[in-house]
């Protein structure tokens, strides 16, 4: 391990694989009052130079087939952003959801902003033409992040701001206006530097267009704040407000068929409290915390014997969640803020209330918290802590850091984790990710270091275009149990390698680009018994009419050392499973326009899917509404 963090430290200084060369702008202040209905006409508007994007797909680099203009500018109290999104057929515009944080094949305006200009980090504002809001936070440049626990973006991070679009016979239009009191950012010397990409999408024509260019380097290359324009503000600080929610909750229960009439009253209050005590470092503090107002989760249903992954959507842990996205391998967490606040089954625990604190200071990220839960049916009460400690090196995409957690009950009961993380930037597009941690538990006391022990060492190529690979190397201890984290599987050792090569196709082809690949993983005991394997061929595309899909062919192997049920109905016996399976989907854009009507989108979505213990066909077609 020392080993391993002396290599971090060495090759943090090599270049960056995405270095910007280009100069960064200076946003104007706006010459008077701006009226936020979408027009940006007034003339708050005519000192401000609009910024003139180019496709980022079908054909990148090409210029925007729809006459599209971007405007930002600022004063003392907020970040304005402007768009002219002109349409030569505006009855081709697509809005098909009012529903906030979601977007369903929609035209929309969106915006990134790497507010701590750290090239790692960023806030994305979202609207529709029908003015819809969708907001999010990314984490790691927009990159790794796996399909059990998660990945760059969190779609449940809201923050406050407002925006206005219009619809007329020359498009659509939209002004969006963020306090600056809702951006988190480092003051030097009077300027503040941000990484900013604005983005439209001309929905019916698969049309992204971007500013500043950016080349499809990278799956998600667009949301990438490494690739973002360098921006500067003058003369601009927060005001650091302070927003105060507070609830109550009483109530009577009668019951006056009793032998005796009984009746019982009851009530409760809490408090939360959000500060920036700078412009970078945020507090939040809640006092017998009421989550009763928290976004319901999706519902899933499990088929396999491992534990579900559901996301944190309390908004309590939202601020710069990412920071605290502590993964050991794909599988696993050592922190997991749902293990605050609920049991085993998803059941409330009173939170009687604690603090939470992160922020920037120097070149080091830093993440705080402590929370007291009370009594509940199965467990005492419980103090959490976590500590969170992250700093970039030299070459702006390399970094190290490292968390503590602890679980103490006043039973007597306790768990203590820790570990180390860092991604070391290699060589271009290159990238060597660690992570290492440790439990301590009380039930586990005699346990050998090694047992409670969790590692993984990945490597990847974040690109595009050409080959493309990750390989990751995982070892997993029998005891090893994070209190307040989330893992799925324990006493393992595990090999992933997966090798593709993208084709990114030119102007003349009907496709954007397609990419076949091979993958490979085998879970294996301790004693290197093969437990889960599989291997097999991949083969995705995505087109410029808005098609897209894939084609697999797998074979795996499953062995189950005790059996598990789905239900009281369905139980799997014991025994190895080996199977193969094929499957295909492919999903198609066409468009009707019935009389009267404008032009609507239908997606017909054809699955496949063949195994080797049995066979089983679906077709599916989605109309949307």
């Amino acid at each position: 391990m020392r080993f391993i963090l002396m290599f971090a430290v060495l090759l943090g200084t090599v270049d960056g694989a995405f270095a910007q060369t280009r100069p960064p702008l200076t946003i104007p202040r706006v010459a008077g009052p701006v009226t936020l209905d979408g027009i940006s006409t007034e003339a708050a508007w005519d000192s401000v130079s609009p910024w003139i994007p180019v496709q980022y797909e079908p054909n990148n680099g090409v210029p925007a087939t729809e006459r599209t203009e971007f405007l930002v500018a600022y004063d003392d109290e907020y970040v304005y952003l402007a768009l002219r999104a002109f349409d030569s057929d505006p009855d081709g515009l697509r809005a098909n959801t009012l529903y906030r944080d979601r977007l369903s094949g929609d035209d929309h305006f969106e915006i990134l902003l790497d507010t701590f200009n750290d090239s790692e980090t960023a806030l994305l504002f979202t609207t529709t033409p029908a003015g819809i809001r969708k907001d999010a936070a990314i984490s790691n440049d927009a990159s790794g992040g796996g399909i059990f626990t998660g990945g760059w973006i969190n779609g449940d991070f809201n923050t406050y701001w407002d925006v206005a679009t219009t619809i007329n016979p020359e498009g659509w239009f939209a002004e969006i206006r963020v306090p600056i009191s809702s951006l988190r950012f480092q003051n030097k010397e009077g300027a503040v530097v941000m990484g900013i990409t604005l983005q439209r999408k001309v929905a019916r024509k698969t049309e992204r267009l971007v500013f500043p260019p950016v080349p499809p380097i990278a799956d998600w290359a667009f949301l990438k704040p490494s690739l973002a324009q360098k921006i500067v503000f003058e003369g601009i600080k927060s005001e650091r407000p302070l927003y105060v929610t507070a609830y109550g909750l009483g109530g009577t229960e009668s019951r006056p068929g009793a032998a005796q009439d009984m009746r019982t009253n009851s009530w409760r209050g809490g408090l939360d409290l959000k500060y920036g005590l700078t412009n970078n470092v945020t507090a939040d503090l809640t006092f017998n915390t009421d989550f009763a107002q928290v976004e319901a989760d999706d519902q899933q249903v499990n088929l396999t014997r491992f534990s579900l992954f559901y996301p944190e959507k309390r908004q309590f842990f939202q601020e710069r969640s990412g920071l605290f996205d502590f993964r050991v391998g794909s599988q696993s967490r050592l922190f997991h803020s749902r293990r605050i606040g609920l049991d085993e089954a998803g059941q409330p625990v009173r939170i009687w209330g604690g603090g939470r604190m992160v922020g920037r200071i120097g070149g080091w990220d830093f993440g705080l918290l402590g929370l007291q839960t009370g009594i509940s049916d199965t467990r005492s009460s419980e103090n959490f802590g976590v500590l969170r400690l992250r700093r970039q090196m030299r070459d702006g995409l390399s970094r190290l850091g490292g968390m503590l957690t602890s679980r103490l009950g006043r039973n007597g009961k306790y768990n203590l984790a820790f570990g180390l993380d860092g991604i070391v930037h290699l060589k271009g597009e290159d990238f060597l990710i660690y992570q290492w941690s440790q439990s301590i538990d009380h039930e586990a006391r005699d346990a050998n270091i090694f047992d409670a022990t969790r590692i993984a060492i990945s490597a990847e190529r974040r690109r595009r275009r050409g080959w493309g690979y990750n390989s990751i190397a995982e070892w997993a201890g029998p005891v090893y149990d994070p209190g307040i984290g989330f893992t799925q599987r324990i006493n393992y050792f595990l090999v992933d390698h997966t090798m593709s090569y993208t084709w990114v196709k030119g102007s003349d082809s009907p496709l954007i680009w397609h990419r076949p690949s091979l993958r490979g993983f085998a879970f294996s005991s301790p004693s290197f018994e093969i437990e889960t394997a599989e291997i097999g061929l991949e083969w995705d595309f995505a087109a410029k009419s808005g098609a897209g899909g894939g084609v697999e062919f797998k074979i795996q192997s499953e062995l189950l050392e005790a059996p598990f049920s789905l239900s009281d109905q369905v139980q799997i016996p014991a025994g190895r499973y080996n199977f193969f399976s094929c499957r295909s989907e492919i999903q198609c854009v066409t468009h009707k326009t019935p009389p009267n009507t404008s032009p609507r989108p239908n997606r017909c979505i054809l699955r496949w899917l063949a195994s080797g213990r049995g066979c089983r066909t679906y077709l599916v077609f989605v109309e949307a509404s």
